[in-house]
């Protein structure tokens, strides 16, 4: 498992019946988490006062129950190097995957030992996590994501870290189509980053599909690479896809044609009071 330890913003506190308390700053959260099967040991104050609870709907979704007053958001730094805005939302998610921090490290060292020019591709980006790391470490970066207000919320982490000024590109779009136009466009990146879900619809109703799509789509994101690429990354949260088989993707599609070398694993986060990890996700990574 590649788990992230180098946080002293965040922490996973405790785990049990199928909920997690999470330090975020400042602030203690307590959020539902499908993968927590085992039991709660004992429920701490720590759980009773947490500052806010995420509680499920019967019906589908769920509202935050605050037992203090939160700010509308507040902030937390990694590594004293990047600075993102936390903010409870609606669908009981932060804006930011702390578990992403491995990957976020690991794509820096790559890129700050590359020796050359980087410009890399973030696909499904999100609030921006990956597009932070690579502009700090150097890179140019084309940032792209579907949702308009997560897009407009990896900006202000942009500012927030003080890299503004670093030649960091947003695009609100489809991913597949945005792909296929810089296909025909000759545009070429040296890396590759994509977190795809299970399931999307792009803003004019496009629809994504994991299982069908993923294979197809890194052979057309093959077509966009320069012909000396430095990596390409995988992450997935999709319920009963196994990093063996991120691995048997990258092995057909990008080790036969590149050569390099290719890891796979879970992503997880260390549990502060049992010692134990939470599995959060897998990831594929290839590498010249």
């Amino acid at each position: 498992m590649f788990y992230a330890k180098d946080w002293v913003d965040y922490e996973l506190l405790d785990t049990g019946n199928g909920e997690k308390l999470e330090r975020w700053g400042t602030f203690v959260l307590r959020r539902p988490d499908p993968q927590i099967i085992w039991p709660l040991e004992k429920e701490t104050q720590s759980w009773r006062q947490a500052d806010a609870h995420y509680h499920r709907s019967s019906s589908g979704g769920g509202q935050w129950q605050q037992n203090s007053e939160l700010p509308e958001r507040w902030t937390i730094t990694y590594d004293q190097k990047l600075t993102f805005y936390i903010k409870p939302t609606g669908f009981k998610h932060t804006g930011l995957f702390p578990e992403q921090a491995v990957n976020w490290k690991w794509m820096m060292d790559k890129i700050q030992g590359a020796g050359r020019p980087i410009k890399v591709l973030n696909l499904f980006a999100y609030t921006g996590g990956a597009s932070l790391a690579c502009a700090y470490a150097g890179a140019e970066v084309c940032h792209v994501d579907a949702s308009k207000g997560v897009v407009q919320w990896a900006k202000e982490n942009l500012h927030l870290s003080g890299l503004g000024s670093r030649p960091v590109r947003f695009i609100t779009d489809d991913v597949f189509k945005f792909v296929q136009r810089e296909q025909r466009r000759g545009s070429k990146y040296d890396a590759i980053i994509m977190d795809p879900p299970s399931y999307g619809r792009g803003p004019n109703g496009e629809t994504w599909k994991l299982e069908d799509d993923l294979y197809p789509f890194i052979q057309t994101c093959q077509t966009i690479l320069t012909d000396n690429p430095l990596f390409l990354l995988i992450n997935s949260y999709t319920t009963g896809i196994s990093a063996t088989v991120l691995q048997n993707i990258l092995t057909m599609a990008m080790k036969a044609k590149h050569g390099g070398t290719i890891s796979s694993g879970e992503i997880g986060l260390p549990i502060t009071h049992s010692g134990l990890m939470l599995p959060c996700g897998i990831l594929g990574r290839w590498e010249a």
